[in-house]
């Protein structure tokens, strides 16, 4: 039987960013759903997305809308989690992944690197921006969903 995915982004979720170019661009639009809004960093390498859930989950699939020209060209993506109960949570390598540098929305399945994590429930997720399409290492989202599987 197949998992069904949904959406992991909620009210809940704590988005943090590494930078925001100004107020009018701010991480409050990643997640708002308008195709009008968006959020744009500060210049400078590596930039990032952290998204914070109230539980655990299994990230499966990330969408992202860039704007052309401010695109995260290199995106290594961590996950926040425990190998076991009772361990702190580390941050690891989950994937890695290459948008290109374009205006239209963009999937990508997030097959973990390491086996070992695949089943790992993430307490975070972090989308880190390694290298822009922007000489000054700009990036610009205007939307982000995350698919994936809340375990009960």
């Amino acid at each position: 039987m197949m998992e069904e995915w949904v959406s992991l982004i909620s009210a809940d979720t704590k988005v943090k960013v590494s930078s925001t170019l100004d107020k009018s661009v701010g991480k409050k639009f990643l997640t708002d759903g308008s195709p009008e809004t968006c959020w744009t960093s500060q210049q400078g390498t590596p930039q990032y997305i952290q998204l914070s859930f109230p539980s655990p989950v299994l990230p499966k699939r990330v969408e992202i809308t860039f704007q052309g020209g401010f695109v995260g060209t290199r995106c290594s993506v961590e996950v926040l989690s425990k190998a076991a109960e009772g361990e702190d949570a580390t941050w690891q390598v989950f994937t890695r992944i290459y948008p290109e540098d374009v205006n239209r929305k963009q999937v990508f399945d997030l097959a973990p690197s390491d086996t070992a994590l695949a089943q790992r429930r993430a307490e975070s997720i972090k989308f880190i921006f390694e290298e822009s399409s922007d000489f000054f290492g700009r990036v610009t989202v205007y939307d982000i969903r995350l698919l994936g599987v809340i375990p009960s």
